[in-house]
């Protein structure tokens, strides 16, 4: 679904991303894992084109993610942003729906918002409020609401559990797995949680010193030295 080639960024002088070879196949559940500051979220905004690589390749179902393609590519994806990033003016059904409202009735609209916010455990009632008075793990579940509100063929997830305490974290992550299945969608997420990585990934790809350091199948990792800093092993 999605394949990068050779992707360098700087900023100045500072190097960020140094060469990145990932891909990551359709209905694929693929995280990113790094330490801060390693070019995690910067990749995830040459992705989505935030930020403009310097050279390499980013390709989306084996073609150029240019500017010909990217309308199209914005308009299958999904995000789930860290702190949920709820628009604090707007209901919460106003949130889940804000894409939606831009083609169809507002009536239409809230019905797929409702619907959508029960697939994440929130009831009818949660509609009508305002961010500000939901919880954390509630804005986060509204947050993925809004995440999945149009069907997307592909997902990204930055940090989903960040803030979150372990149960409520548990439950995010059962969510988001559940939902990828369901849907099909591929999915990146980018996390340092390495219980998020357990229950939501089929592949984990290590990000360091710019380059993709190590990546394979989440049953493998147990076995990889790159990862025994994160996963709390001795190194010798």
């Amino acid at each position: 679904m999605i394949r990068i080639e050779g992707l360098r960024k700087s900023f100045g002088t500072r190097t960020v991303l140094d060469g990145v070879d990932l891909q990551v196949g359709q209905g694929e559940s693929l995280c990113v894992i790094g330490q801060s500051g390693t070019g995690k979220s910067v990749l995830l905004k040459c992705i989505l084109g935030l930020e403009a690589p310097d050279n390499g390749l980013i390709l989306w179902q084996g073609r150029p993610l240019d500017r010909h393609a990217r309308p199209r590519f914005l308009d299958s994806f999904g995000m789930l942003f860290q702190g949920a990033a709820l628009f604090d003016s707007l209901p919460v059904w106003q949130n889940v729906g804000f894409r939606l409202r831009q083609r169809m009735s507002d009536q239409k609209a809230r019905g797929i918002a409702i619907k959508k916010l029960a697939r994440v455990g929130l009831g009818p009632e949660t509609a009508d409020m305002m961010p500000a008075q939901l919880s954390g793990g509630m804005a986060k579940r509204a947050g993925l609401a809004r995440a999945i509100a149009d069907d997307p063929q592909v997902i990204f997830f930055d940090e989903p559990t960040t803030g979150l305490d372990p149960i409520r974290a548990r439950r995010i992550n059962g969510l988001i797995r559940g939902i990828v299945e369901e849907t099909g969608a591929t999915a990146i997420t980018i996390t340092h949680d390495m219980d998020s990585v357990r229950a939501i990934g089929d592949r984990v790809a290590l990000l360091q010193d710019g380059s993709i350091a190590w990546q394979g199948a989440v049953a493998d990792m147990d076995d990889a030295p790159p990862l025994a800093g994160f996963l709390g092993k001795e190194t010798t």
